[in-house]
């Protein structure tokens, strides 16, 4: 149950209706998640979608590997709506079902790709310690350069902000789905990511002919 009033277009003001049918017209095409939250003050939400619409449509860092990074803070703040949205959004885009399967279920992902596994270490650790540690740092800046590295930073804050507005206001998820689960008890507790695993390359299998 919402902490707050969510705002469904009969009831919003001018201002409120202006910043609505400007995130409905864009990529994210319907109205759902913080910015609902948001609402209560337009001005917010209009630069939040701004903002988050650069983060999650904008990088220069692959789809899939940009919603990868986006699971890892929603699997961490046990963030329901964010995760729903989000890994459909990584599986169209291309993360394999594994990957995803064992970030939600708690299980250490195995990667065979070194780009992959960079950019999970990389949010996993910044949202674990408040930092990265400079190996990995530096693979992720040699692969994308300055621009990469602090959109990948970027995009990790940025959906943090928006787990935790989830959670705090209680916004639910279409049909209340709840695909994470969480320890026991009324206070949410956030998640020990294990570190994911680094195996051999995928390889093509040959073909006859």
């Amino acid at each position: 149950m919402p902490r707050i009033p969510l705002f469904d277009p009969d009831t919003m003001t001018p201002e409120q209706e202006r910043v609505y049918r400007d995130i409905v017209n864009g990529p994210r095409a319907r109205l759902v998640g913080p910015l609902r939250a948001a609402l209560h003050r337009p001005e917010l939400a209009d630069r939040w979608q701004r903002f988050g619409e650069i983060l999650r449509y904008g990088t220069s860092l692959p789809d899939c590997l940009n919603e990868l990074a986006i699971l890892v803070v929603a699997r961490h703040w046990t963030a329901q709506l964010e995760w729903s949205i989000h890994a459909d959004a990584a599986l169209r885009a291309g993360l394999e079902p594994e990957i995803v399967d064992a970030l939600r279920t708690g299980e250490p992902p195995v990667f065979h790709d070194q780009d992959a596994y960079d950019v999970h270490e990389f949010a996993r650790r910044l949202q674990q310690t408040g930092d990265v540690d400079e190996e990995v740092y530096q693979r992720v800046w040699r692969r994308w350069g300055e621009v990469g590295a602090v959109e990948l930073s970027s995009v990790v804050g940025y959906y943090t902000l928006v787990a935790m507005t989830l959670n705090v206001h209680r916004i639910p998820a279409p049909g209340g789905e709840r695909p994470l689960t969480s320890s026991g008890g009324p206070v949410r507790r956030l998640v020990e990511l294990p570190e994911a695993v680094l195996g051999a390359p995928a390889t093509m299998t040959p073909t006859a002919g």
